[in-house]
């Protein structure tokens, strides 16, 4: 029998699931998780062969969640929902350890599949989806990882609109340091203008706007 957990938090996604997998007589679902931090607590008390995590939920980002279950619970294999095939999502989670990644859009035929194949210890992830998680690294991903932290936190807040003065009083820093470090987002990311960090962002990483993500 392989064991499921299953992370989603919408329920009717979560419903359509449970009706595929429960006609199937080799596969079971142990427990249901809406939150990050849910799916966590019940990969810890169930230890199931398939961890089915969304890749957009509350708590913290997926690819912590994932990198959380490879270094606690490693006989558990993950696999991502998503209707969100961005390169960025793909190749963080392949850097955090996933197994494959599962378009909410295949049928339940190859739901099950890819249950069966990851529980075998298969890795589900193709050349294609490998080439563009590598070019993502190259194109943004090695800019991404060159900010700080702070820098990140004002880019966030560029993202949501905040001028200067709100960021420093978000942050509690002084305008001069708020520019002083957009100056050197600007440097890093390539780019010459707010608006241009901004749709840089919205390209290459929108996952990075989760305020969890690191």
């Amino acid at each position: 029998m392989i064991t499921v957990v299953l992370a989603d938090d919408h329920p009717l996604a979560r419903e359509g699931i449970r009706s595929i997998l429960n006609k199937t007589p080799d596969i079971q679902i142990v427990g249901e998780a809406e939150t990050g931090n849910e799916v966590q607590q019940l990969v810890g008390e169930l230890r199931p062969r398939i961890l089915l995590l969304d890749l957009k939920m509350p708590g913290p980002h997926p690819a912590e969640i994932e990198k959380w279950v490879r270094t606690n619970y490693p006989e558990t294999v993950t696999l991502v929902l998503t209707a969100h095939d961005r390169d960025s999502y793909l190749s963080r989670m392949i850097d955090a350890g996933a197994a494959g990644l599962i378009d909410k859009g295949e049928s339940g035929e190859r739901l099950v599949g890819a249950i069966r194949r990851a529980a075998r210890g298969e890795f589900l992830f193709d050349n294609h989806q490998l080439d563009r998680a590598r070019q993502w690294r190259q194109s943004a991903g090695e800019k991404w990882e060159s900010l700080t932290n702070r820098e990140r936190e004002i880019l966030r807040l560029l993202v949501k609109g905040f001028d200067n003065a709100q960021i420093g009083k978000v942050l509690v820093i002084t305008t001069k340091t708020v520019a002083y470090h957009i100056t050197n987002i600007f440097v890093k990311l390539g780019v010459s203008s707010r608006q241009e960090a901004i749709a840089w962002v919205h390209k290459y990483s929108p996952d990075m706007l989760d305020e969890n993500s690191s």
